[in-house]
């Protein structure tokens, strides 16, 4: 049986089946019946172990319905988040991408820009430990707060080309949010230059194809995380079972 890892963020849920850490068919679900969706994922497959990271409450009614759904459930916490070295401040989606981070550029600093309702920018020293990160507006929350804040500006979708100077107030607009984005990224990387540069997220390959600098496009860096958070619990139960063994 697969296992079933579904992160749950602020404006879209996504889940994928994964076999290890080998990521298989992803689902993408936009709406508020999200326990609806997630059974009618289940009702074909029940996944050995489902991991759930979400940003939203899930009542313990919700927990135990999903509990029944598959022979282990795990719920990214602030306890799991002890186990695995991380402060508690950080989201679950976060934590799951750092933990992904450090299993595949293992022995290398890491910073991590996740490009979402937030740009999230985390970063990982050689040894794997957490070193802090920043959180700002994303690209699609830029312009949806220039549009609501500001009287007169239009709300402007990110234009495929931009253009370096805005000869219009639309191309002002996606120039200023876009180029400002930029500019982060840069001030980062240059901040970190040792640092390998990990992209994920929803806009991450918007913003890939206008780097100079040499990156990775993780797109399915949390769902990874999540993964391999289902093997390491997997693997937690089965030592667990032989020091049972053993003592007897």
């Amino acid at each position: 049986m697969a296992n079933l890892v579904i992160d749950i963020g602020n404006t879209a849920l996504k889940a994928a089946w994964a076999d290890g850490m080998t990521i298989g068919k992803t689902f993408r679900y936009q709406g508020e019946r999200l326990m609806d969706f997630i059974l009618s994922v289940t009702s074909k497959n029940k996944p050995e172990i489902m991991v759930l990271s979400s940003v939203r409450h899930f009542s313990r009614q919700n927990v135990e319905i999903l509990s029944g759904e598959c022979e282990k459930l795990v719920v990214v916490d602030a306890s799991m988040l002890r186990q695995y070295s991380l402060p508690e401040y950080l989201t679950s989606d976060r934590a799951a991408s750092v933990i992904a981070a450090r299993y595949l550029f293992k022995g290398r600093g890491c910073t991590i820009f996740d490009f979402g309702s937030t740009l999230t920018v985390d970063f990982l020293d050689s040894e794997g430990r957490f070193e802090g990160g920043m959180i700002s507006p994303g690209c699609r929350t830029r312009f949806k707060a220039l549009n609501r804040y500001s009287k007169g500006l239009p709300l402007v979708v990110a234009p495929e080309e931009i253009e370096e100077k805005g000869n219009s107030l639309q191309q002002s607009v996606a120039s200023g949010v876009v180029t400002g984005i930029m500019f982060e990224i840069d001030g980062y990387i240059c901040r970190y230059p040792d640092n390998i540069t990990v992209f994920t997220g929803g806009d991450a390959i918007y913003f890939a194809k206008r780097m100079k600098n040499s990156i990775f496009v993780v797109c399915n860096l949390v769902l990874m995380g999540l993964a391999l958070i289902a093997v390491e619990s997997d693997n937690h139960e089965n030592d667990c079972s032989a020091d049972v063994k053993v003592t007897k």
